[in-house]
């Protein structure tokens, strides 16, 4: 059952990732990943309210392993800061690395707080 809600919630997520990034990435000419940045702030913003909740465990499954893992992806963000590097743009690639990080946690704490306040 467990493994059925994080494929469902994966299902769900990989597309809605790739949909803000290509949205993101569609209004603007820069080199920075910020689709990328979006999705990945986005995620922690809302692992940071679900994680904060008193969820059972399908909901977990599904909601944060399953589509907030997939909507996040550390891989790309890893990948476009190296080629950052690669094309010599070390101000970026510095930038989305601590940006990145910044915002996450930022947005994870937000998102914790929120649902703290709300669950009262």
């Amino acid at each position: 059952m467990t493994v059925l809600m994080v494929a469902l919630g994966a299902a769900i997520g990989a597309p809605l990732r790739y949909f803000t990034d290509r949205f993101v990435q569609a209004r603007h000419d820069s080199v920075f990943p910020w689709g990328t940045h979006a999705a990945n702030a986005t995620a922690c913003l809302l692992l940071g309210f679900v994680s904060a909740l008193a969820l059972p465990g399908w909901a977990v499954a599904l909601f944060g392993t399953g589509l907030l893992g997939a909507l996040s992806t550390y891989s790309t963000f890893g990948y476009e800061t190296f080629r950052l590097l690669q094309n010599r743009a070390r101000f970026l690639a510095f930038a989305n690395a601590a940006a990145s990080i910044a915002a996450g946690l930022g947005a994870a704490f937000i998102g914790a707080a929120v649902a703290g306040a709300l669950a009262g």
